[in-house]
């Protein structure tokens, strides 16, 4: 099963919930937005708004290389919260599961994800960011990519 998720650039839209600790859900949307360079290297963007909750929107913004026919990859991402991020990425044949850790960070905080494909068009999400070794957040919800 080849995934076009990240592996072609496209706009998708996300829709789920997101739960911080002793917190209840919260609905979450996003706005994903992937471009490819010549020279194998990849950008996404990605907005997530939380309506009708008293939250500010997190913005994420990923540069990363993969070469082809390559199933590992790496990335830097500036993250709105966290702030500078470094990671890695692992292309499963049914999943594409990421890694992340904030440099510099007295708090130890780190993140993963992963995208577990259903369709051509369609990937479940959930990730988690920890401080240390406890969760802080959580996130589920679906993936889907947008005509054009």
């Amino acid at each position: 099963m080849s995934h076009t998720f990240l592996i072609e650039a496209g706009r998708w839209t996300l829709e789920g919930s997101w739960l911080e600790r002793d917190g209840m859900p919260i609905p979450v949307k996003g706005r994903i937005l992937i471009a490819w360079s010549r020279d194998n290297w990849f950008t996404m963007v990605t907005k997530l708004a939380f309506p009708n909750a008293e939250r500010e929107e997190i913005a994420l913004q990923y540069r990363g290389r993969l070469n082809a026919g390559e199933r590992q990859y790496t990335f830097v991402l500036q993250h709105s919260v966290l702030g500078r991020v470094e990671g890695e990425g692992w292309i499963a044949p049914e999943s594409i599961v990421q890694r992340y850790w904030v440099l510099g960070d007295r708090q130890r905080r780190t993140g993963f994800e992963t995208l577990h494909k259903l369709t051509e068009n369609r990937y479940c999400i959930s990730s988690s960011i920890m401080a240390g070794h406890y969760l802080n957040s959580t996130m589920e919800g679906h993936v889907e990519r947008q005509p054009g």
